[in-house]
């Protein structure tokens, strides 16, 4: 992970959160080169917000990724709404620390220039997020 700093903010707002330690463990499983990453956990009112500001959908999402810059250095806020990452834990049957972990992964390969709006970006940006979650012994989010 040399030449990437991540930072975690919010992260004490919240119970049962895996810890700061281990939530950069994760973005940075996702870096493929340098970074400046700012991980912001967040209630419900305010991912909703950002949402509705900056992407016009008046909902809460999972995860929101700010990238400012994909190369030479990826720098960006990858938000995670904790609420809606439990509830969305709770009715797919996972963990939240596997949920969670997926979540920081697909964030951070967001804030590297990777996408899913085509079924090939999809697939491909899909094959890293099972990779790395592999790699940290989190099993596969899509099955």
């Amino acid at each position: 992970m040399g030449g990437a700093h991540i930072s975690v903010l919010g992260a004490g707002r919240f119970r049962a959160i895996p810890a700061r330690s281990t939530l950069v463990r994760w973005a940075g499983s996702a870096l493929l080169g340098r970074a400046r990453i700012a991980l912001v956990l967040a209630d419900a009112r305010t991912a909703r917000r950002l949402n509705r500001t900056y992407r016009q959908h008046d909902y809460a999402t999972n995860v929101l990724t700010f990238c400012y810059q994909a190369s030479p250095i990826a720098v960006a806020d990858v938000i995670l709404c904790v609420a809606v990452a439990r509830a969305e834990a709770r009715a797919q049957g996972k963990s939240l620390r596997a949920h969670l972990a997926h979540l920081v992964i697909h964030g951070v390969l967001h804030a590297q220039g990777f996408d899913h709006v085509r079924a090939s970006d999809a697939r491909r940006m899909q094959a890293l997020e099972v990779e790395r979650l592999a790699r940290l012994r989190i099993p596969n989010p899509y099955e």
